[in-house]
């Protein structure tokens, strides 16, 4: 057996998509303050450039949840038995960090099944292709469905346990409100004793945080101006790059790092798509991207709101980062209303 691409939900319909993008756009740059959504980063330039910025030195999170997974698989796989179970990860992305989980459990004698939900078909035939080439007796696959329709998918199909992955510290990119909302879905998706393993930046220095998000070589901005550009491939935008500038700060209050592309001067700014111009004054700014960073006992009160019961910590040595382990407390029934969440490197 190996690894295969499943299609559950047409997914990837162009003129769906950019409708979508084109009234994302609208809203964002109608809002006062102006914001764009850090969904729309990963187009094929966007994947390339964070691929990039997630090998810097700088960009410390991809190393230490590597680390965690490298150190703490035997305790992974001790707490989900001997029982076979499916391991499933929301957004894996290109699969390097869940690659070294697959490695590892591999390597433990752990029994399990292997499946990814994503939206973009061509995102998860290219993780197929990349899981069979490097583990060709891994069973499985990758389906290209939201994750309400692939989680219901999976739970008609077997009532093994399961282990769910939201890894990165893709729950940064959340609001606590949005983070919980999220969560408590996901919970009622799933099983009583299923588990989900959360990755989460934690709270530190923040010159290691500004560093990370702000590095030396300027892939992040790089990273952040490339929405702009895709707004003038996709719905014939008129943004001059070189007339924004990328900005990022730290927010103690929210204890996030906020990204923002601000306007050098008053200008006007036409996108054909939308039939009209955008004001935008002298160091305006648009809002692009949070990036909260949680302490442990805030990751401990969000698992308590959100349906879960806490099972273990894991961190890199030191302690810059953590997975943590949250089984299903009770059984609520499942809903289908999962949002499908950005594939996100925070």
């Amino acid at each position: 057996m190996t690894i295969s691409a499943r299609l559950i939900q047409a997914s990837e319909v162009p003129s769906a998509e950019r409708a979508a993008f084109a009234r994302d756009v609208l809203e964002g740059l109608s809002a006062e303050p102006k914001h764009l959504s850090c969904k729309w980063f990963y187009d094929a330039r966007g994947s390339e450039l964070i691929n990039s910025i997630m090998d810097l030195d700088e960009y410390y999170l991809t190393r230490c949840e590597a680390e965690v997974f490298e150190q703490h698989a035997v305790e992974l796989v001790r707490a989900l038995g001997d029982e076979p179970f499916e391991l499933v990860d929301l957004g894996a992305g290109d699969g390097r960090k869940t690659g070294i989980l697959i490695r590892r459990f591999l390597e433990l004698g752990a029994r399990f099944e292997f499946f990814s939900i994503d939206i973009s078909e061509s995102a998860s035939r290219s993780l197929a292709a990349t899981l069979a080439r490097e583990f060709p007796t891994l069973a499985g696959e990758t389906l290209v469905a939201e994750y309400a329709s692939g989680l219901a998918w999976l739970a008609e199909r077997s009532t093994k346990r399961k282990l769910v992955l939201f890894l990165g510290s893709n729950i940064g990119n959340s609001s606590l409100d949005g983070a919980r909302a999220f969560l408590g879905e996901l919970g009622l998706a799933l099983r009583e004793d299923d588990l989900v393993l959360v990755g989460a930046d934690l709270v530190k220095d923040v010159d290691v945080l500004r560093r990370a998000y702000d590095d030396s070589r300027g892939l992040t901005a790089a990273f952040n101006l490339n929405l702009l550009a895709r707004i003038d491939r996709e719905l014939g935008g008129r943004f001059e790059r070189g007339r924004f500038r990328f900005y990022s700060t730290w927010e103690p209050r929210t204890s996030a790092i906020e990204s923002y592309l601000v306007s050098l001067a008053e200008q006007e700014v036409a996108i054909d798509a939308l039939g009209r111009s955008f004001h935008f004054g002298a160091h305006e700014a648009i809002h692009t991207e949070s990036s909260r960073k949680y302490t442990l006992a805030e990751l401990a009160r969000l698992a308590e709101v959100s349906g879960f019961a806490g099972e273990a910590v894991f961190q890199d040595r030191r302690g810059w980062f953590a997975d943590v382990l949250w089984r299903v407390a009770k059984t609520k029934g499942r809903v289908l209303a999962l949002p499908q969440r950005a594939r996100a490197r925070r």
